[in-house]
């Protein structure tokens, strides 16, 4: 994310000693969500392991994540994710299993977070294969895993297949693993999620932690291109600032006769 591109355009390629010219500055950025509609599935670990308070706070975390997204849409909390963007969710234990489909309603995600369980094995293939199946092929929308888990894979085939599939499909991959009862080896959510790993792979020893996880993880998955972005521009002394006409984003001021901001 950040800025992709920056430019400046002069209209003459000469003037005389009294002539005017005009200056076009120009910067571009990578869309953030809201320009860039999105379809998340949310991939739960429901295995036995989780009882008891891991699950509680991958719960809070879930719904801390899924208003984060609702709220980057359109700067609301309105209950609804917009601008074309959905979200799914599908929990895993010794199976994977939808527990919705890609939808908007923020009440209906919350729901199907609260009425999950924990008992089981964990097979992370199915659960991949599962997230895999909630998206479009025909749809241009972003997609987008988010992978949840704390502890290592006890059923089900290699998962690391299914995932290199999904990424060459251009399927973005993130991991979010929890040191469990059962362990966790990071390096096997370093395969899993896309690269660079820093920014894609969070882990906590503990579960307390998860809602500032999925809270920090939502946030990077929605933020914009670039915000606050200052630049100076000062032109050579021979050469006054005239006038500046204001962008269509942001602002633009004369600093002095030679400056713009």
């Amino acid at each position: 994310m950040g800025i992709t591109n920056s430019n400046k355009q002069i209209n003459v390629s000469r003037i005389d000693c009294q002539g005017m010219l005009k200056v076009t500055l120009a910067l571009s950025a990578a869309p953030d969500i809201s320009s860039n509609p999105t379809d998340i599935a949310l991939v739960l670990d429901r295995s036995g392991s989780m009882a008891g308070s891991p699950l509680a706070n991958m719960k809070a975390g879930a719904k801390t994540f899924i208003d984060i997204i609702d709220e980057a849409i359109d700067s609301a909390h309105d209950g609804q994710i917009g601008s074309g963007s959905r979200i799914g969710i599908v929990s895993f234990a010794n199976t994977a299993t939808a527990d919705t489909q890609l939808i908007t309603s923020v009440a209906d995600l919350k729901t199907a977070v609260d009425n999950l369980s924990a008992g089981g094995s964990t097979n992370h293939a199915d659960a991949f294969e599962k997230a895999i199946q909630l998206f479009d092929p025909a749809s241009t929308n972003a997609k987008v895993i988010v992978m949840f888990t704390d502890g290592k894979t006890t059923a089900g085939p290699p998962p690391s297949p299914v995932a290199a599939a999904a990424r060459a499909a251009g399927i973005i991959i993130y991991c979010i693993g929890l040191v469990g009862a059962d362990g966790i080896d990071v390096d096997t959510l370093n395969d899993w999620a896309t690269d660079p790993d820093t920014s894609h792979v969070a882990v906590t020893p503990n579960d307390a932690d998860l809602e500032d996880l999925f809270k920090d993880l939502a946030a990077n998955i929605s933020k914009p291109g670039a915000t606050d972005i200052i630049i100076d521009e000062i032109v050579n002394s021979d050469f006054m600032i005239t006038s500046v006409i204001p962008p269509t984003k942001g602002s633009a001021m004369m600093v002095n006769a030679t400056t713009l901001r």
